[in-house]
């Protein structure tokens, strides 16, 4: 029985969506649609629910003479609610003749959402998503209630992203909370939202989120597209649909942005990308992206422009250190001595002197040992998890020198090469550089720095072949785009960002007036008189 459930699930997401109420039942089978016998429709759904003690079937009278049950969740459904406005008013006693099942929806039952349904798969939705169900003997129908209530995390910073300047709430796990977020900050009815189920069991509805106007139509019936051709049996988070939908899925390299922050959805969205929010988790999804939108923050925005750019330069440059400096020290010290100034080169070679290992094994074993006590302190409790990835580095770093197991400057050069991994803004391509970086230390170990810059020149081919949806992974710097420069390498003045970065299709380019720098002159002539 819940496997024919599940099929029923399955067909009428594929019916319902942007379909009247008529044709949908048109094309339903026969034993997709209520029954007429009132005992048949009960029965079934106490089938299709059997040993689920939290399924709750309330047979009542309604106005006294006809047999109905209200049929909900315990937990998802508001008792209190469904005590007042629907058991309340009709069991009693009716003065005159029954109403109807159309004039019982439309002027007996004080509820804001009420909705007839005809399919038994609609119903058994309904009730999954805490709505209750009301039968009524002798109509082949059902009445949807919207009462849904369940616990659900308050408004809150958001831990992931942290937040300098700017808004302090993030997303939460409730999806009607975040559109309601985004609605609060776009409130043009132009801000469009779409909905779908995915997952056969788990039934999460996912929102697609756009401004009307400002995406391109293209861009958004292909995001659409891939939602929809998503069959899975559950969706437990936003990363599901991220590898699901992403156009290349054996890059590191992540082609979908991910955020809890409502203003960086808005600031996307404004710019004429697509948001993906995902019931049950504060993470939404925000495409197409670049390389150069992963390296900037919100906060690039909320401060002058002058400091945005300086901060910017220094992203970019501990992006360098980053992904090249164990594998730069590596070759150096093996294959190119030459380079290194002789004073450095005999203190460096004064601390390795007691060490057994080749420069590619030290500087593996520092680099391995500084990503576990990582992990550690992300996996261990908040309480103890800094200090124990903190003194852990003090200490195993400064025993291992002691022992002569790794030199002085290894321990230096891992250090800066952790502390510049933390500058890289989105998380995703932080673990991104970190996982490349080992490649890097190996053709270092191997070819020196001929091997490193192969290793570049394959990153940057890769880089140039990537698209997300349909957007260049290097845009606007290939191709070049000269226009949209002044939101790349530097933040330009927020009164010479007119236009909007272009993305393929798109027509609406310009976000504000031209011609708007600040001027004591502009504005009129002050009167002195």
């Amino acid at each position: 029985m819940i496997r024919n459930v599940n099929k029923l699930l399955k067909k009428t997401k594929l019916k319902k969506k942007n379909l009247p109420l008529q044709k949908n039942q048109q094309n339903a089978k026969p034993q997709d649609v209520l029954h007429k016998d009132f005992n048949v429709n009960v029965e079934t759904i106490r089938s299709i629910y059997e040993n689920c003690m939290d399924v709750v079937f309330r047979p009542f009278l309604l106005f006294g003479k006809t047999r109905a049950i209200l049929i909900y969740i315990d937990g998802l459904s508001d008792m209190e609610g469904l005590d007042e406005n629907v058991l309340l008013p009709l069991m009693k006693q009716a003065d005159g003749e029954t109403p109807s099942f159309t004039e019982l929806l439309e002027n007996k039952l004080p509820v804001t959402k009420v909705k007839r349904v005809n399919l038994l798969a609609d119903c058994i939705e309904s009730i999954s998503m805490g709505n209750p169900i009301l039968l009524c003997e002798g109509e082949q129908a059902a009445c949807s209630l919207g009462f849904p209530k369940w616990e659900k995390r308050s408004i809150e910073e958001p831990e992931a992203e942290a937040v300098v300047r700017g808004p302090r709430e993030g997303f939460t796990e409730s999806l009607q909370v975040s559109t309601s977020q985004l609605r609060r900050i776009i409130k043009s009815p132009a801000l469009k939202i779409q909905s779908v189920k995915i997952g056969n069991y788990t039934r999460t509805t996912v929102a697609l989120a756009y401004i009307e106007g400002i995406a391109d139509q293209t861009l958004i019936e292909e995001t659409a597209n891939r939602l929809k051709r998503i069959e899975i049996d559950g969706i437990l988070e936003s990363s599901y649909i991220e590898e699901m939908i992403e156009d290349n899925p054996y890059s590191p390299f992540p082609q979908i942005l991910s955020t809890e922050r409502p203003d960086v959805a808005c600031a996307n969205l404004l710019e004429g990308r697509v948001v993906i929010l995902v019931e049950g988790t504060p993470f939404t999804l925000i495409a197409p992206v670049t390389f150069f939108s992963l390296m900037q923050v919100q906060e690039d925005y909320y401060q002058r422009f002058l400091i945005s750019t300086l901060i910017r330069w220094l992203r970019y440059l501990f992006l360098a250190v980053a992904l090249f400096l164990p594998s730069l020290y590596v070759a150096v010290t093996t294959f190119h001595q030459e380079m290194v100034p002789s004073a450095l080169l005999l203190s460096i070679a004064a601390s390795r002197e007691t060490v057994p290992f080749p420069a590619i094994i030290e500087v593996l074993l520092m680099e391995i040992t500084f990503e576990a006590l990582r992990e550690a302190g992300v996996r261990l409790p908040k309480q103890v998890g800094a200090a124990v990835s903190i003194v852990g580095a003090l200490v195993i770093g400064q025993a291992a020198v002691q022992a002569g197991l790794v030199s002085a400057p290894m321990v230096i050069v891992v250090a800066i090469t952790g502390i510049a991994s933390f500058m890289i803004p989105d998380y995703i391509a932080g673990i991104t550089i970190r996982m490349l970086r080992f490649p890097f230390i190996f053709l270092a170990g191997t070819l020196g720095l001929l091997g490193v810059t192969m290793g570049l020149i394959a990153i940057v081919i890769h880089l140039c072949s990537l698209r997300s949806f349909g957007e260049p992974y290097l845009a606007p710097l290939a191709p070049l785009k000269v226009r949209e420069l002044k939101d790349v390498l530097w933040r330009a003045p927020w009164w010479m960002m007119d236009t909007r970065p272009k993305f393929p299709g798109g027509s609406n380019l310009y976000r504000q007036a031209p011609n708007q720098a600040p001027s004591p002159n502009k504005g009129g002539e002050t009167n002195n008189e």
